[in-house]
């Protein structure tokens, strides 16, 4: 198989300097969904992920069908379904049971949408694929202020939402709003995810609001060090993602970009093994002294 095919870094420097605000705005996405992440990974709200993004989906073909913008689409799509979770299921097995319903409808509406489309099927494509090298200044202007409301919002509610997702009875006892700060983080998560739509796509959004934390918790639990590495690995997935997708003239950006996720998933699960193995061996070379003692 001929590789030159599928890449080509002909004025690679030119496309660059080009696509240097989508660049800074995928880096932007990926301090999001680095954030975000460590959320859902805390919350174990990995399934609610993917179902805002159909219902995110389902807003984008709609405002695609009529002519409207679908980052506009995309985000009044994901921001109903945040709601519709977030106020209707009080426990994770609610969540679960609304997105596994919503998800299905989403989808379902998206493909009729799509079906009623008789515009570019390039158009079509972008929105599962991901497609923020296409989009307008003024989309990527819009992304950017979305993604700088997110971090504000969490970087405000990081502490008593961190307490909340650990031990929601501790902290309902302690005072903290539990029930409202659910709601706000899953408004949150829900632009969270409309954001990373425009990157990966729709099928492929878990790339950037799970895996990096994912990976993050497999080499440490430091509360600190998790989200930095969190954040690090989701930039890089996103940025790597569009650097090397620029030298492709045909294969889209989303698989850069989960397939760098995925890799450093694997290699961060390597390493977590071997430092448990060490651990282990540790504690059983201060245990055996203790027994013969």
């Amino acid at each position: 198989m001929d590789l030159t095919q599928f890449f080509t870094f002909e004025n690679y420097g030119e496309l660059v300097s080009l696509l240097r605000n989508s660049i800074l705005a995928a880096a932007l996405l990926g301090v999001v969904g680095g954030l975000v992440s460590v959320f859902v990974m805390s919350r174990d709200i990995a399934f609610a992920v993917h179902g805002i993004s159909e219902l995110s989906f389902a807003g984008a073909a709609f405002a695609l069908l009529i002519g409207y913008d679908v980052v506009h689409g995309s985000i009044v799509g994901s921001l109903l379904a945040a709601l519709i979770i977030g106020v209707g299921g009080a426990r994770n097995s609610e969540k679960n049971a609304i997105t596994g319903v919503i998800m299905p409808f989403g989808l379902g509406l998206a493909i009729l949408f799509l079906a009623l489309y008789d515009g570019r099927a390039a158009s079509k494509f972008g929105l599962l694929s991901g497609q923020i090298v296409a989009i307008s200044p003024d989309q990527i202007r819009l992304l950017m202020i979305c993604g700088v409301i997110v971090i504000a919002v969490l970087l405000v509610l990081w502490r008593p939402l961190m307490f909340a997702s650990l031990d929601p009875e501790v902290a309902r006892a302690k005072g903290v709003p539990v029930t409202g700060l659910m709601i706000a983080f899953m408004l949150v998560l829900g632009l969270a995810v409309a954001l990373s739509v425009q990157v990966v796509g729709v099928l492929l959004v878990l790339a950037l609001l799970v895996t990096p934390a994912a990976a993050a918790t497999q080499v440490s639990a430091n509360p600190v060090l998790v989200p930095v590495l969190s954040v690090v690995f989701a930039v890089t997935s996103s940025v790597g993602g569009i650097l090397i997708a620029l030298g492709s003239p045909v294969v889209p950006i989303s698989p850069f970009v989960t397939t760098i996720s995925f890799l450093i998933y694997v290699v961060c699960r390597i390493i977590g093994r071997r430092r448990m193995r060490r651990h282990e061996r540790r504690r059983t070379a201060r245990e055996i002294p203790a027994t013969h003692g």
